[in-house]
């Protein structure tokens, strides 16, 4: 340990020691050889400079120095290249004043010399040394405001008489903080009135009088403090008041007198650069009966308005446009309070006007409708939200911005208080090549084509509609019976056997008020209001497959000869006089019947009576085409499904409801004929039931 800090000490020592002598390249005078080199650094103490005086230099002349070389640096940066041949009066002139270093900085020399010369050259020799740096002698290196004395090594600072060192003994300062508590009147001046006031000055006088009183501040006709020409304060009067500051005051202009401070606790404080001649300020204080000014709180106004106003009377404060009263123990929005004057100046009581904030608007959960860039939403007054749907199978349904108002609502461009709603984009399939199969016998239908056909498989078969993601709409008596929660539907799918596609499991079951339940179905004459609503339990996920149907407009009306289409997986053949049911999804084309054609209603085998026929009913069908067994609660929709890509949208007009027996085998000019719930006359039931069951 012991050689250790010996080493230290002795190789600290050789730094700092020899510090003055020469350096010259290897061989000097008789010339350096080839593939020389020389690594050479000294370092100076605190407060000096290292330089270095080359005498002679006599090196291999080349472009940028590329063969022998001689390089400076100090503290690291290159400072000068050498080679070639120069006078000494020359290095005298251009070379040497450039070779030193900054105040106790280090420079480097490296010498090198390539593998051959021409000729033989002597060399480089030059003379290091260190001198004292004068640092009153460069601004940038000390930090006096007023006078600088250089010793070897270092500097000190001093003041003119009358000023003081600050805490930092570079600065000079002046001793101008009084505390002037308890007085009722005086006189307060800036340091030298009314001669030129000192430089770096940092005064803070201090008024504290009894709580009733205020003070008043009276400036003398004389006011000069230094400002620019673009009028801001190079130094500067300021009043520091409990509830705020008035000021900063400078230029030739004092402030208005009297000055009232509604305090009666303040600090005049004055700061100065450290140049200028001006003259400063001069006040007197006295004190006066504490009135309250025109200044409740910010973002406010008052009602009446005055400039002060005595103990007692009271004010009506309104928050400005955008902002609310905050008294944190009410929901209201409020925009106006009342307010008395006390007799410390004060208000009482004073409730703070903050900007109106909406917050985030309240959207259904787990909804499609979601906020753009909600993370970064700003939700206050004037500010703005936009919408959109985040599925390209749903449409948005209404504005898509919205700016939170005064009154702390979400309004859109067009005055709308309701939220917007991301509906899904109804009676629009993806485009198929269609084949018109009939559902008796037909071809079946390709996936997505019929994407809002839904499969009931138990208890009861038969079909349903997609009508919105948590709704389905089928037949009264295909769910007559049914328990809410037993039933199951499958979507998105063609093939009945599939179970691994879209399940779908209800929740509610709403059957229409006007039909008959519970009549035996082998038995039933009447099929009015033959209509039901399915809720499912959780939403559906729209795909191609999987899409609704849209509902129509009432009063539309069934035309005669009108085409739509029926679909279903109902009975479609028959071997051996068993009546098989259709595995895939099948459709049909068939047209609307006359009302005289509609009331001719068939007797069923099983009934003694005609079946009853009533306007919220239309009947269709076409030669060897027609709903069968297990198509019941399905969709025929209009226009008639087309190849054509600007058909559509498909609407629900009717709902497969009742028919004469299927003939599975029927002559080619045997008109089939079923009838169908009209669901025009139902769309105001659809819509009233489902806001109304919202959870």
């Amino acid at each position: 340990m012991l050689r250790f800090s010996l080493l230290l000490l002795l190789l600290s020592c050789t730094a700092h020691s020899t510090l003055l002598g020469w350096v010259e390249s290897p061989g000097y005078p008789s010339g350096y050889s080839p593939h020389s080199s020389l690594n050479w650094s000294r370092c100076a103490p605190k407060g000096h400079t290292l330089s270095i005086k080359l005498i002679h230099l006599d090196m291999e002349d080349s472009q940028d120095c590329e063969n022998d070389a001689v390089k400076v640096f100090s503290n690291g940066n290159l400072i000068s290249v050498l080679c070639g041949q120069k006078e000494y009066e020359e290095l005298q002139s251009s070379v040497n004043p450039l070779l030193f270093s900054s105040p106790g900085g280090c420079l480097k020399l490296l010498f090198h010399s390539d593998y051959s010369n021409i000729k033989r050259h002597t060399g480089f020799k030059g003379f290091y040394t260190i001198q004292d740096f004068d640092e009153c002698n460069d601004d940038t290196s000390n930090e006096c405001t007023q006078f600088c004395h250089n010793f070897i090594g270092g500097y000190h600072c001093s003041c003119r008489h009358g000023y003081h060192f600050a805490e930092d003994n570079h600065t000079c300062t002046v001793s101008c903080t009084e505390d002037l508590s308890g007085l009722n009147r005086g006189e307060i001046s800036s340091p030298n009135w009314p001669g030129t006031y000192a430089e770096d000055a940092n005064c803070e006088y201090t008024l504290s009088v009894e709580e009733t009183l205020q003070l008043e501040l009276r400036f003398s006709e004389l006011f000069d403090v230094e400002q620019n020409r673009d009028g801001q304060c190079i130094d500067a009067l300021r009043i520091k008041t409990p509830t705020g500051t008035l000021g900063p005051f400078c230029g030739n202009t004092p402030p208005p007198s009297p000055l009232l401070t509604y305090s009666n606790h303040i600090k005049i404080h004055f700061t100065s650069d450290g140049f200028g001649s001006n003259k400063g300020f001069s006040l007197q204080f006295q004190t006066r009966d504490k009135i309250c000014g025109p200044a409740v709180t910010s973002h406010s106004t008052v009602t009446p308005l005055k400039t002060e106003y005595d103990r007692g009377q009271t004010v009506t404060v309104t928050c400005d446009v955008g902002y609310a009263v905050n008294t944190k123990g009410t929901k209201d929005l409020l925009t106006q309070y009342e307010s008395t004057c006390q007799s410390t100046g004060t208000w009482t009581p004073i409730y703070p006007c903050t900007i109106v904030d909406c917050g985030l608007p309240l959207i259904e959960d787990n909804s499609i409708l979601q906020l753009v860039d909600s993370a970064e939403q700003n939700t206050q007054y004037n500010h703005q939200i936009q919408f959109n749907c985040s599925s390209t199978y749903y449409t948005l349904e209404g504005d898509d911005t919205y700016i939170c108002n005064a009154s702390g609502e979400w309004i859109s461009a067009r005055g709308k208080a309701e939220m917007p709603k991301c509906t899904g984009v109804c009676g629009k399939p993806p485009q198929y090549i269609s084949s018109a199969g009939r559902i008796l016998g037909g071809k079946k239908a390709a996936l997505g084509e019929i994407p809002w056909q839904l499969l009931i498989k138990y208890p009861n078969k038969g079909g349903a509609s997609l009508i919105n993601d948590q709704w389905a709409v089928t037949a009264a008596h295909v769910v007559d019976g049914v328990e809410e929660t037993s039933l199951t539907l499958f979507g998105g799918q063609v093939d009945a056997t599939l179970t691994d596609e879209h399940t779908i499991t209800s929740e509610r079951i709403i059957i229409h008020p006007g039909y008959k339940k519970g009549i035996a179905s082998d038995k039933q004459t009447d099929y009015d209001n033959d209509i039901a609503l399915i809720r499912f339990t959780t939403r559906v996920n729209f795909g191609p497959n999987l899409l609704p149907i849209c509902l129509p407009e009432v009063n539309r009306g069934v035309l005669e000869n009108e085409y739509g289409t029926v679909s279903g997986w109902g009975m479609t053949d028959v071997k051996d006089k068993l009546r098989f049911r259709s595995r895939f999804l099948k459709y049909a084309h068939i047209s609307a019947y006359s009302q005289p054609e509609c009331r001719n209603t068939p007797t069923l085998p099983s009934h003694n009576q005609a079946m009853t026929f009533t306007d919220n009913m239309f009947c269709a069908g076409a030669p060897g085409k027609d709903s069968c067994a297990g198509d019941s609660g399905g969709p025929l929709f209009m226009p008639m499904l087309s190849l054509s890509a600007d058909e559509g949208p498909y609407y629900l007009i009717g709902i497969v409801s009742w028919g004469a027996p299927c003939q599975l085998e029927p002559k080619s000019d045997y008109i089939q004929k079923g009838y169908y719930t009209k669901v025009e006359n139902y769309v105001n039931w659809i819509k009233k039931t489902i806001e109304e069951k919202k959870p």
